[in-house]
């Protein structure tokens, strides 16, 4: 009697696990999301659009104050740039100006000659040997040099060469002579001397 009661008990426990009637409801999905209230999605949306808003607003603002800075700039740039211009046109004035001040006395001189057309022609020529000392006068101040030739190696830098003569004056390929001078403003050649250059002669 006592294994048959104890199985009895055993099967009604069993029974009772798989009895739908014994079985716990399931939990309503509804409910579960319901724990998550509407309130905070809808401030957290919130949040996200004025945190936009206020981006926006500042890369607008940055733009505009770049913008703002490039136009001053260009017009910095504009104002410099015909500065510039203004100031280098007035300097090309002036030099210009100065050489022509620097040459007035030549030409003074030269009038004086023509005056005296009727001297002595030893005194005409004493008279332009002593303009063409002053014109060189003048072309020394305005730091204008003369390129040297005469007896000097062939230089096609500074020289033009319009003759090549047989000679034995002068070394190989040296100026035998100056057809017409050279000259220079520092290292800037104003014209090539035009020079007859000598070669052995055969």
């Amino acid at each position: 009697m006592s294994k048959s009661n104890g199985q009895a008990e055993i099967n009604l426990e069993e029974q009772q696990k798989h009895d739908p009637e014994h079985e716990l409801p399931a939990a309503d999905a509804g409910e579960i999301l319901s724990d998550k209230p509407e309130s905070n999605v809808a401030e957290i949306s919130q949040a996200s659009k004025k945190q936009t808003s206020s981006d926006l607003e500042k890369a607008l603002a940055e733009r505009d104050n770049l913008l703002d800075r490039l136009a001053r700039l260009q017009a910095e740039f504009d104002n410099y740039r015909k500065r510039a211009a203004r100031e280098n046109e007035d300097f090309r004035a002036y030099a210009v100006s100065d050489a022509a001040r620097a040459l007035l006395p030549v030409i003074d001189s030269f009038g004086l000659a023509l005056k005296n057309a009727n001297a002595k022609p030893e005194d005409l020529r004493t008279g332009v040997e002593l303009i063409h000392k002053q014109l060189g006068d003048v072309l020394q101040k305005l730091n204008v040099q003369r390129v040297a030739a005469q007896g000097e190696p062939f230089d096609p830098r500074v020289h033009e060469a319009i003759e090549m003569v047989a000679s034995d004056e002068v070394p190989d390929n040296h100026v035998l002579e100056e057809l017409q001078a050279g000259y220079r403003i520092k290292d800037r050649l104003l014209r090539p001397a035009m020079v007859r250059v000598a070669k052995k002669s055969s």
